[in-house]
């Protein structure tokens, strides 16, 4: 499987669950929650990022599941 960030971005129809490049969307739910939750799940089994986008489009949000570049020191 390829490691593609996945991306929960603003659809005509709700929310769409969109991997880094792709032109069509994997998955269109009705509520940012639900898109959330589906693009969590890729990014843990691919080991990438999830990275949620606001209404305007903007990123307001982002997770890494993969290898953090930043692991935390302790």
């Amino acid at each position: 499987m390829t490691k593609k960030n996945q991306h929960v971005v603003p659809h005509k129809d709700g929310w769409a669950v969109k991997p880094a490049g792709a032109k069509k969307p994997t998955k269109v739910t009705p509520t940012q929650s639900e898109a959330i939750d589906i693009a969590r799940n890729r990014a843990r089994r691919q080991e990438s990022e999830l990275l949620i986008h606001n209404k305007k489009g903007r990123i307001r949000d982002r997770d890494s599941y993969g290898n953090d570049p930043f692991p935390p020191k302790g």
